[in-house]
């Protein structure tokens, strides 16, 4: 029985692993880990690329509108992390992006009820996908950073060079290289080490 459900696994993976590439571009050596999932929405498949030996457990969507995202090598994006592009959002190497991080380029909804109505109904009764007319800004993770759990990276935010962001923290505005951030506003809290 055991050999049985070991192959079930593996046959399970395998067929994972190809259907996460069909909706990105790959490197052979990038590992998509069961709870991964890869959004296109419609987008070519150069809209999300991922470099060699990361490791992807979240969610990586670009929106049917537009959207790009690019993550570098030797990255790790935690399980239940969601990124979703409207803009772009770079990811540098040697990444780490712990679970149940939210990073945003883009509002998603308009501010106007009636055009957050108005792309619900599009969405949902005319099965028109569409975010609308919203407007992101580019977000980029330079090399070397770390994301601590359920932090979340708002629209036009840059983290620098082996910056770390703290659990739990609400990053609004640029986060200067080498810098420990935290809390709501990102507040320096320290200072990283090469």
């Amino acid at each position: 029985m055991r050999i049985i459900l070991d192959f079930a696994r593996k046959l399970f993976l395998a067929f994972h692993q190809r259907k996460m590439r069909n909706h990105c571009v790959a490197d052979i050596t990038t590992i998509f880990h069961r709870t991964s999932r890869v959004i296109s929405n419609g987008s070519i498949s150069p809209s999300i690329l991922v470099g060699k030996n990361t490791v992807v457990c979240g969610e990586l969507m670009v929106y049917c509108d537009g959207g790009k995202i690019s993550i570098g090598d030797y990255c790790f994006i935690g399980p239940d992390t969601r990124i979703w592009s409207g803009e772009n959002i770079s990811i540098g190497n040697r990444v780490l992006i712990s679970h149940g991080v939210n990073i945003f380029d883009s509002p998603s909804h308009s501010s106007s009820a009636s055009e957050r109505h108005l792309h619900f109904k599009k969405a949902t009764i005319e099965n028109i996908p569409s975010i609308g007319n919203v407007s992101g800004s580019e977000v980029v993770v330079d090399d070397d950073a770390w994301i601590g759990a359920g932090a979340f990276i708002m629209r036009g935010v840059h983290i620098g060079k082996g910056a770390i962001v703290a659990a739990g923290a609400i990053v609004t505005k640029d986060v200067p290289a080498y810098t420990v951030v935290g809390g709501v506003s990102s507040i320096q809290i320290g200072i990283a080490s090469e």
